[in-house]
């Protein structure tokens, strides 16, 4: 049926763009930034947590280098929360996600924050044309940074378990 058809597309590219989500975050974690900034189309658009912006996947593996190569960065702890089709071959991802500082072994609840791709194939293959990452701050909600802390430790801990 050609509903089933569609359905089988559509599953097959969550599961590619999550996929895609999982190896930006792996590439974070390991600080290897040409496996970054490869993941993003050559015309992608960054929005960093304190608002700065990149243009380009040069500019990203330029400005992702120089922090990999001048900090040693917190590793991110992530919950995909949804991806669906907006388009033909295009997809949103939405992540929360928790950072723990280098050494460390907690989140910083601080520095949490939500996360948004949006992927588009080209070449038969999904890169990341616009990624988001903004603070969950919840200003005036201390409870709801509590809830979303307390989901991302058990996805901490369980990663340790595994």
């Amino acid at each position: 049926m050609k509903g089933q058809s569609n359905n089988v597309s559509v599953g097959k590219g969550e599961s590619q763009v999550r996929s895609l989500y999982q190896s930006l975050i792996k590439a974070w974690n390991e600080n290897r930034v040409n496996d970054y900034a490869d993941l993003f189309t050559m015309n992608a658009n960054v929005i960093g947590f304190d608002g700065s912006q990149m243009n380009g996947r040069e500019e990203i593996r330029s400005q992702i280098g120089a922090i990999f190569q001048n900090h040693r960065v917190a590793r991110y702890v992530t919950l995909i929360r949804e991806v669906r089709t907006i388009g033909v071959n295009v997809f949103v991802l939405r992540a929360v996600v928790g950072m723990v500082p280098p050494g460390a072994s907690d989140i910083m609840t601080e520095r949490n924050a939500v996360q948004t791709l949006i992927a588009e194939k080209q070449e038969d293959i999904y890169r990341i044309s616009i990624f988001q990452n903004t603070p969950a701050r919840f200003d005036g909600r201390p409870e709801m940074n509590e809830q979303l802390s307390t989901e991302l430790r058990a996805t901490l801990h369980s990663v340790k378990l595994n």
